[in-house]
Parts: C-alpha cells; sequence; structure tokens
C-alpha cells in the first residue's frame, strides 16, 4: 500500500514539475499538422470514386459492448502496449473510410440488451429485449409467441445463395450474438434444454444449442465456446472432468457433437476443442469445422493459456482460410464477445485488451481478403456505462490516475469510470482511496457511481465502420437493423437481388458490344 501511494505521490509531483505534457517535438510545427492533413484530404478525395462491385464475401466484426468511449480508449491501449503515447495510434477499424452511427434500442427498450440488437443487425428487424431471431411480435420467455414469428438471418441468406457461412466467438457459441443467425427464440438463456422451463419444452420450443445443428443444415465454420450444452447431463467434460460446473447439461441426454460427428462423416468435417487440434489442421482438406473449446465461454484475452486456447486472431484466420474455397464466396460474422463482459464485470483492463485482440483479427482478415470484393463492417451491438476522463495528460496510461485530487473529497481517481457497478466501494463513509490500491491489474474493478453486482449497457449510438463494395452506403444516422440490408444488397443476396440482374445485364451486354462492333466492320469489309 504504501509503495503506490508513493507512487502516485511521485507520479503527481513530476506532473506538477512538468508543467504541461509531453509530446514529439515535431508536434510543434505547424507543418507536421498539415502536412498529415493534406495527405488524408488526398486520401479522402480518392473515396469519391465509389467501390460499386458486388461483394464475394461478407464478414462482420461485432465488439460486443464496444461503445465509442471503449474504441477510444482501445485506440490508446494499442499504441501504449507499443510503448507509444496511444492517443495517435490507429486502429485497424479506424483506416476503414466509411463510418456510421447506429441506433441500438430495442422495440420494447430504451437501453438494449444483446439479444434484440443481434435481431437487428443479423435478421433486419428491430426485436424485443431477450429475443432472439424473432420479430416483435414474440414475448420473452412465452413459447406460444415463437411460431409464426420467426424471422432469417443473413447468414441463412448466404446460404441460401450458395456461399459458405461461419461464426467465430469468443463466448458461447449459443449466446446471445451468434445465437441470432441461426435460431429462433423467445429466451436468450435458453442454451439448452436444461435451462429451459418443462412446459415450454413441452410445448415445442428447442433450446438454441439444439438449433444450432438443426435449422440451418451445415453451417461451414462454428467456433467458441458453450461445449456443456452439448453434452448429456452430468457427464464430465474433456478437458475439466473433475469439475461438476463444467459437466453437460442436456436432459434430453443427446450428443450434438456425436451426432454432427456421425452426419458430416463423409464430409471432410472435422471437431476440436483445443488449439493445438485447431492448428494441426490443413484448411485446404476442411470442408466443415465444428471447435468448441470451452464449456462455457472461453478465457479473458488476458488469461488465455497460449498452449490450449486459440486466440481471436488465431480462428478467424483457419475460419477464412476454410470458407474462402468456395468460388460463391462467404458470410462470416466475427464476435469479440467478452469485451461486454469485461465492462459488466467493471473490469476495465480485460474489457478493453479484449477489444484490442479483436482489432488484431481485424488487421489480419483485411491482410486474407481484398477490398474489391470483400465487405467488411465493424460496429457494436450496444455501449457500456463505460468512461475515461479526467484532464489526463498526454501519453497517460490508460488504466492510471487523473493528474488532481477530487476537490470534494480530496482523494485521487482513476481516469476510467463506470456510471454504475460492482467498482462502488465505501471505507468508513467515504469513497476509497484509490490510490492504496493497484488499480492497473488485470481484475482490478474501476469505481462506479452507483453501487450494482453487475454493470449495466449504456444507451448512446455505437459506431459502424464499412470498407469494400458498397460501404459507403452505411453513413450518418441508421438504425440498427439497416445493417444487414445493406450487406445482403452489397452481396446480392436476400431480397436485394434485383439491381444485380439489372447490372450484370448491362454489363455483359456492354462486354459484348466491342465484339459486335468489330463483327460489324468485318461484313462491311467483305460484303
Amino acid at each position: 500500500i504504501m509503495k503506490v501511494t508513493i507512487l502516485f505521490i511521485c507520479s503527481c509531483l513530476a506532473w506538477e514539475g512538468l508543467g504541461k505534457p509531453q509530446f514529439p517535438d515535431q508536434e510543434k510545427d505547424p507543418l507536421f499538422w498539415n502536412t498529415w492533413a493534406q495527405r488524408t484530404l488526398k486520401n479522402a478525395l480518392i473515396l469519391q470514386k465509389l467501390n460499386q462491385n458486388t461483394a464475394k464475401n461478407l464478414i462482420l466484426f461485432l465488439g460486443d459492448g464496444m461503445g465509442i468511449p471503449t474504441v477510444t480508449a482501445a485506440r490508446i491501449l494499442k499504441g501504449q502496449l507499443s510503448r507509444q503515447s496511444g492517443e495517435e495510434t490507429q486502429l485497424e477499424m479506424d483506416k476503414f473510410p466509411f463510418v456510421a452511427l447506429s441506433k441500438t434500442y430495442n422495440t420494447n427498450a430504451q437501453v438494449a440488451d444483446s439479444a434484440g440488437t443481434a435481431t437487428a443487425y443479423l435478421c433486419g428487424v428491430k426485436a424485443n429485449e431477450g429475443t432472439v431471431g424473432v420479430s416483435a411480435a414474440a414475448v420473452r420467455s412465452q413459447c406460444n409467441t415463437t411460431q409464426g414469428n420467426e424471422v432469417t438471418s443473413i447468414l441463412r441468406w448466404a446460404k441460401e445463395a450458395g456461399k459458405s457461412v461461419g461464426i467465430v466467438t469468443t463466448t458461447r457459441v449459443n449466446h446471445a450474438t451468434p445465437s441470432a443467425a441461426y435460431a429462433h427464440c423467445v429466451d436468450r438463456d435458453w442454451y439448452s434444454d436444461g435451462e429451459m422451463p418443462a412446459e415450454a419444452v413441452q410445448a415445442g420450443c428447442k433450446d438454441i444449442a439444439r438449433q444450432l445443428f438443426e435449422n440451418i443444415p451445415n453451417i461451414d465454420v462454428i467456433m467458441g465456446g458453450g461445449r456443456k450444452y452439448m453434452f448429456p447431463k452430468n457427464q464430465s467434460d474433456v478437458e475439466y472432468p473433475g469439475e461438476k460446473k463444467h459437466f453437460g447439461t442436456r436432459i434430453d441426454r443427446r450428443n450434438l457433437v456425436e451426432e454432427w460427428n456421425n452426419r458430416m462423416k463423409n464430409k471432410n468435417a472435422y471437431y476440436v476443442w483445443n488449439k493445438k487440434e485447431l492448428l494441426s489442421l490443413n484448411p485446404n482438406s476442411v470442408d466443415y469445422l465444428l471447435g468448441l473449446f470451452e464449456p462455457g465461454d472461453l478465457p479473458y484475452d488476458l488469461e488465455r493459456n497460449n498452449e490450449t486456447d486459440p486466440s481471436l486472431t488465431e480462428m478467424v484466420e483457419v475460419a477464412i482460410k476454410i470458407l474462402k474455397k468456395n468460388p460463391s464466396g462467404f458470410y462470416l460474422l466475427v464476435e469479440g464477445g467478452r469485451i461486454d463482459h469485461g465492462h459488466h464485470e467493471g473490469k476495465a483492463k480485460q474489457a478493453l485488451h479484449e477489444a484490442v485482440e479483436m482489432d488484431r483479427a481485424i488487421g489480419h482478415a483485411g491482410l486474407m481478403t481484398s477490398i474489391y470484393d470483400t465487405m467488411t463492417v465493424v460496429t457494436a451491438d450496444h455501449s457500456h456505462m463505460f468512461n475515461f476522463g479526467g484532464y489526463t495528460p498526454r501519453g497517460n496510461t490508460i488504466f492510471g490516475l487523473a493528474p488532481m485530487l477530487s476537490d470534494v473529497d480530496q482523494k485521487p481517481f482513476t481516469a476510467i469510470l463506470y456510471g454504475n457497478g460492482p467498482g462502488f466501494k465505501v471505507v468508513n463513509g467515504l469513497r476509497e482511496n484509490v490510490s492504496t490500491l493497484d488499480y492497473e491489474e488485470n481484475n482490478y474493478k474501476a469505481q462506479s457511481a452507483v453501487p450494482l453486482s453487475m454493470e449495466t449497457h449504456g444507451g448512446e449510438d455505437v459506431a459502424v465502420f464499412a470498407k469494400g463494395p458498397m460501404a459507403h452506403l452505411l453513413h450518418g444516422v441508421h438504425e440498427q437493423n439497416y445493417i444487414p440490408h445493406v450487406m445482403a444488397y452489397a452481396a446480392c443476396i436476400g431480397q436485394n437481388r434485383d439491381h444485380c440482374m439489372s447490372s450484370s445485364g448491362a454489363s455483359s451486354l456492354s462486354a459484348a458490344l466491342p465484339s459486335l462492333t468489330a463483327l460489324l466492320t468485318l461484313i462491311r469489309l467483305f460484303c
């Protein structure tokens, strides 16, 4: 405690002694800023020639809970991990030429949840909180409101168009975000029949894990966690055989992994449950992949076992190598799902490192694809009650203290704070003195204004970054359900095909015109 307090006092004295923030000398010269701005302007002018190609491939990166403050803080962290001050760093998503804002509210909620929002950006229809793949006519937890209210996703539209499709997530594969790609369920928590009310099962409603394998036959790539929901109740887990919390949950006694293996026996299909098995595969000889790397969610990237658990980037690389073999292209949903979990727990360091890892995966996907035929969209489902401020100087560690004491309680505070959450703590009737704590520790819970066991989502708009064919259609402020309509239009799938028929017909005609002209010239010469 004494050491941390001394460090705080010394840092404050150093800050006062400097008098002003330190930054590169070149930034003192107006020429530096003018040159940078002019270079940016020239790049922007190039964008006037719009990319109106047909998108062969579609990739959606979804940062769960990645509000704009999270994007900014992750940018600074990325730079600081490379020993830079951080503010001037570019995330991979920052390099995308088109940016929009998405309105995230659910039909029945001002501040959204991940299920209703997933239905919006995957199925093109806004929905109630807690429901996936059903319209707002469906009521949460009421099984009898499912039938007739199902809505289909862009993953299904892509599959029906002959494309390969994949889902990669750091959460359970039957969690809210991925489940909206294939399931129709009035309750996001019905992971297996073991989490469902008996009356819902009896009424014919299906759990989400079961729907993963039954609703859209032969999803080409599925990677994430959620292993325990696929196995019979009380069956021990392959990785944690002695831990009951990881035992199978299925009351119907079905082994969904075994069923998948049997069904895919002659289709170059592989089931893997650890990193070694995953990376030993030759993607050229794999047509279908099921990777379930944990009984529940994957571990935070900061806590990941590099020997046994694949990173999001590693999973994305394998997924693209498998999917891109299809000459008709692919649709890939990638979720950085544990950004959200870090924030809920008040663990900003975990959340921001998750965001940096997702950005790394975005960059890697960019190297494996082309902007000429691949539309890539990066967005979030909702924000969080997370922010940072306090007049911190340039280069201040993103997890560090503000350079002043509160003028009310005369105590220091970290730049990162939450509006609500588990970080609220009172000691002897006063706010806890954070200088006595290791506030840069991985699982430190940042202080919050209101005490809650779990921090909540935020209600503000989130960013949408886009590049590739038709990316310019994502601009301004849009309803969240607009996103899959744009992506479908770019790829000529779903209900957006008419313009492709006419443009392909026109292009065929224009391609034929030179040959026709040459033929007429020959006729004139020889006839």
